[in-house]
Order: C-alpha cells, then structure tokens, then sequence
C-alpha cells in the first residue's frame, strides 16, 4: 500500500511562508532554499512549501482552496492555539466553536491556506 508522504502548498515568498510555520508549528525546517523549504513532523509527515513561480506545471489555485488539520489531545489546546494566534496577528477564519466533530479554530496562513485545530470527539 502506499501511504502520502509529503504535502505541498505553493507560496509567494519563501522566507516569509518559512517564519511563519517555524513560529506556528514550533519546529524548524530539515531543507531551506530560495524556492522551497521543508518540515518534518514527528509523525513523519512532511510539509513542502515550494515557491509557486517556479512550480511546472503552473499551479490552478490559490491557497484556501484545501487545509491542513492539526489534531491536539485537549478541548482547551484549541483556545490556547486560537489565543496565540490572534496575538500574533494570524488571520482567524474561524474562532474557537463545537462543531459535529468536535471544537475547533480555523487560521490563515499568509498564502491563504487554511489551517485547522481540533479536538476530535471520540
């Protein structure tokens, strides 16, 4: 079988997509180059964020268009992940609410792509 390994989410600017994910995730990137960086969480999972101008074949969409979902072990991780955000001036698409699936918050990064914190029902 085979199993995703890494995401791609195409960027503007390099530097700034880096920062932001260094500062959101807490972890810094295993590659870092004018048009891409890379992140490797402990799950083994890599988040690729590669400079769209230089994609080939061109990209269709923006960023918005999908999410990145960040699972956490306790309902009260998703305030304190919302609190930080909005501190530190993120776009909060969604604030902290109980859905079906559980509470959650949804962030922008500064490309537009969407991610999401929660904490599943079980």
């Amino acid at each position: 079988m085979n199993t995703p390994s890494m995401m791609i989410n195409y960027v503007t600017d390099i530097p700034r997509a880096r920062n932001f994910y260094a500062s959101v995730l807490g972890i810094e990137p295993v590659e870092d180059s004018p048009t891409f960086c890379m992140f490797v969480f402990a799950s083994g999972l890599k988040l690729g964020l590669w400079r769209q101008d230089g994609v080939v074949p061109a990209p269709q969409a923006a960023g918005g268009g999908g999410e990145m979902a960040i699972a956490v072990t306790k309902a009260e991780q998703v305030d304190q992940w919302h609190g930080q955000a909005a501190a530190q001036g993120i776009p909060v698409l969604q604030a902290p609410t109980d859905m079906d699936f559980g509470r959650t918050f949804t962030m922008a990064d500064p490309d537009g792509h969407r991610i999401r914190v929660f904490y599943p029902i079980m």
